[in-house]
């Protein structure tokens, strides 16, 4: 029979036989070479789709290589189980989100077993099990001892009609998802880590990284991260209670420039003025009705004068201060000096409210921007008394330094990096291990008490507080200190906390007295290969960073960063846009599986581009890659009938180009996949073997069979199914997916000679054989070293090259 017609049911096999014999279970042996081989885990909504595939089928091959190179191959697989969508779902099907989450797994984890993916199952985790977030609430008390998690006031958004705490993705064009009314800004209590502490060690790191994670990862987190280098000064308020405003610049050179402060709507000093003044604080009200999103946009450059005045530190200038809605405090104090001549906003700012534009920096060549704009770059300073004629660069630092000795400014680094805001007002996450004690104030719970367990018996409505308040024999708690009444801290964490570590988890998944012994972390980390999309680079990829850094500061872990080696594939996209439920436009992985089998669909998912390039879905590539997958089938069955064969005078020739051409592509494969992941060209090459071996003259002697067995191994890391049905008809005993990956032979490899027309001046002048394909700079000295060539150069001054490759060589000279 053959695979076009016996595929669902061999692939089905094969799948259970695997599970059966346990051949992918991995064991710890500390004697043995490891590889860390992680895919980021899924969330499970359900259904998996073909983003999902692409992700872990690479994921695949990397593992499957590396452990048929004879390493120790870890390659777990689990799921980030809490979240918003489970409780979106209690409220839209009147569901439990435990039931929602815990069906979704199992769904998931059937598809994910008929792509034939070698996981390690006995290390599945799920994040919503308390066995996995009892160590959440671990480390969030290890924090807490050491400073690292604290409690204030942050901005949250709040729908007014639901009176409930929205997330970011429950907010559409500034507006609650559920009742479409407009989300206000509103402050809440909330828990923050303290990661910027941790800001100058996640640069430090990337050096670590270069090279083995994309550039443009790294760039986006430095970006992210945004460490600048400046001033902090500070600025008297005149006639007030609220005495200094301390600003941050890194253009300290502008500050004779500076014709008013605008401090932020959050700030403390609005606070203080919007208790006296009527005027500002219906401002402040209507500023925090909109969404954070817009105003972080800063195309509005609405504002109000406070009705206070401060001194400009370097001129003794009064100046006013506005309170403006495009200053935010997320970076610097949430306080700036305004310099419209040299920056844009606050250029505009100035024009809308009939504000003093001051120009102190001329541009060192070239012409100005103003009036028209804000010059915005280093120049020479002018207008700026005795420090006018210094460069941007020396004034920075002049100034600083003379304001410093007066103690009106210090040199400041500053990062746009801001604490982790942890806190969610949700039911499914890890609760907050915290309790507030009538006598003793805010305590952690104590170990022995974790993990403190989500309660099951909750009511779900999207409308008023987190659910978690309302259930009261959980709320209601005792003081373990003064054994007086406490209550619960009802927030619960934000979801990036369960995947900040989840990579150590895998390394000892059933421990149930630390979160792991680090014997295991010490083997197995740093992962070697993660993978997954590069819109993680700024969340989750520095959260997990950060926590692995305090992990090594407690001594759980010796290495200093959690994965050597980072790929982010592309997207999967249908007419050149993502695939997306939304948008109608999804191929459900099910559909072709079902109609062609997972290894055409892992074959098409791994050829059509390179991982990290944008795969555009085509149905006539997956047609392509079943008809391939067919062919070798055909030429399997074709080496098992039996063929008398006629060895001529050409059999010898013939054997030697074969094994010539093989060991080339090999060599190729082998490249592509280990150095490159260039899965693409590998199959490429994989295809010219099949149309070698179908073209030998002498297909089924004793080279061919080698090579036979070989491209079935090399097979398998993409198509396991097929290569494992085939493998046992060639009479494989034992899986062939624990065979070794095929070595190639360089001795084999026989270059082809080709011979290459010399040209002088456009004249034919000799001619020299070279291997094919010889590099530029080869030929040269191939070229420099005929007789006849070098005679006629020696009193000829070369004045330029023409090589065309393979085909030609022009020397012009004179």
């Amino acid at each position: 029979m053959s695979w076009e017609k016996e595929f669902k049911e061999k692939e089905l096999y094969w799948q259970k036989k695997w599970e059966q014999d346990k051949i992918f279970e991995v064991k710890f042996d500390p004697g043995k070479k490891k590889f860390y081989c992680l895919v980021m885990f899924p969330y499970p909504s359900g259904k998996i789709h073909m983003g999902h595939v692409r992700n872990y089928v690479i994921g695949d091959v990397i593992a499957s290589y590396w452990r048929m190179k004879g390493y120790n191959v870890i390659h777990p697989i689990g799921w980030d189980a809490f979240g918003l969508p489970a409780e979106n779902a209690a409220i839209k099907h009147n569901i439990h989100p435990e039931k929602w989450t815990k069906d979704n797994i199992n769904n998931m984890r059937s598809q994910l077993k008929k792509l034939g993916i070698s996981y390690n199952w006995e290390l599945e985790i799920a994040t919503c099990d308390p066995e996995y977030y009892k160590w959440n609430q671990w480390f969030f008390i290890k924090m807490y001892e050491r400073d690292l998690v604290y409690r204030k006031k942050a901005l949250v958004n709040w729908c007014p009609k639901c009176q409930t705490v929205l997330a970011n993705e429950q907010v559409q064009q500034g507006v609650c998802w559920r009742c479409d009314s407009i989300v206000e800004q509103k402050e809440l209590e909330q828990w923050f880590i303290r990661i910027t502490k941790y800001a100058e060690r996640l640069l430090e790191g990337h050096k670590l990284l270069e090279g083995k994670w994309p550039e443009e990862v790294l760039i986006m987190q430095r970006n992210w991260i945004g460490k600048s280098l400046g001033s902090e000064i500070k600025f008297k308020v005149v006639n007030s209670d609220f005495v200094d405003l301390d600003i941050f610049t890194t253009r300290a050179d502008t500050l004779f420039g500076a014709t008013f402060l605008a401090v932020a709507p959050e700030h403390n000093f609005s606070k203080f003025v919007a208790s006296k003044n009527f005027e500002v604080a219906y401002y402040l009200e209507k500023i925090f009705k909109k969404p954070l999103t817009e105003r972080k946009l800063a195309k509005e450059k609405s504002g109000i004068f406070s009705g206070y005045y401060a001194i400009n530190p370097i001129n003794n200038e009064k100046i006013p201060i506005y309170i403006a809605e495009y200053v935010l405090m997320e970076y610097g104090t949430g306080a700036i000096m305004c310099v419209p001549a040299h920056d844009q906003r606050d250029f505009e700012f100035a024009r809308e409210h009939n504000l003093p534009i001051r120009e102190v920096i001329k541009p060192i060549s070239g012409s100005s921007t103003l009036p028209s704009f804000a010059y915005e770059d280093d120049g020479v300073m002018i207008n700026s008394g005795e420090f006018s004629g210094l460069t941007s660069e020396e004034g920075r630092k002049k100034i600083t330094e003379y304001l410093k000795s007066q103690g009106l400014a210090d040199f400041k680094v500053q990062y746009k990096l801001k604490d982790w805001l942890i806190s969610r007002q949700r039911y499914w996450g890890t609760p907050i291990p915290v309790i507030y004690c009538e006598n003793c104030g805010v305590l952690p719970v104590r170990e022995e008490d974790l993990p403190v367990v989500l309660p099951k018996n909750v009511e779900i409505t999207g409308i008023g507080e987190s659910p978690l308040k309302y259930v009261e024999d959980w709320v209601n708690t005792k003081c373990y200190r003064c054994n007086g009444k406490a209550k619960r801290e009802t927030d619960t964490m934000d979801t990036f906390v369960d995947s900040s570590w989840y990579y150590a988890r895998y390394c000892d998944p059933k421990n149930s007295n630390m979160p792991f012994d680090k014997k295991y972390t010490n083997y197995w980390l740093p992962v070697d290969q993660y993978i997954g999309g590069i819109e993680h680079a700024c969340m989750h990829l520095i959260y997990s960073r950060f926590w692995h850094k305090f992990m090594y500061d407690l001594g759980l872990v010796e290495t200093e960063e959690p994965f050597e080696r980072l790929l982010t594939q592309g997207m999967v996209t249908l007419g050149g846009v993502a695939m997306s439920k939304s948008r109608g436009n999804i191929v459900e992985p099910d559909e072709i599986i079902s109609k062609y089998g997972a290894d055409t669909t892992r074959l098409f998912i791994l050829f059509a581009a390179p991982p990290q390039k944008q795969l555009e879905w085509s149905e006539t590539g997956v047609e392509g890659c079943w008809r391939f997958i067919n062919r070798v089938d055909r030429l399997i069955r074709r080496l098992l009938e039996e063929k008398n064969l006629n060895f001529d005078l050409d059999y010898e020739k013939e054997k030697v180009k074969l094994l010539s051409e093989y060991n080339k592509l090999l060599k190729g494969i082998t490249l592509d996949i280990e150095e490159e992941y260039q899965f693409n060209t590998a199959i490429s090459k994989i295809m010219e073997i099949v149309n070698l071996l179908y073209s030998y003259k002498y297909f089924g002697d004793d080279i061919s069979k080698k090579i036979i067995k070989e491209l079935i191994i090399i097979l398998s890391v993409f198509t396991p199914h097929l290569a494992e049905e085939l493998w046992h008809k060639l009479g494989g005993s034992k899986s062939v997916r624990t065979e070794m990956f095929p070595k190639y032979n360089e001795e084999l490899i026989v270059e082809e000679e080709i011979e290459i027309p010399v040209e002088i001046n456009g004249k034919l002048k000799s001619k020299v054989v070279v291997k094919k394909d010889l590099s530029e700079d080869d030929i040269k000295k191939v070229v420099l070293n005929d007789k006849k060539i070098l005679e006629i150069l020696k009193d000829k001054e070369i004045l330029k090259w023409i090589i065309i490759k393979n085909k030609l060589v022009n020397i012009v000279v004179k």
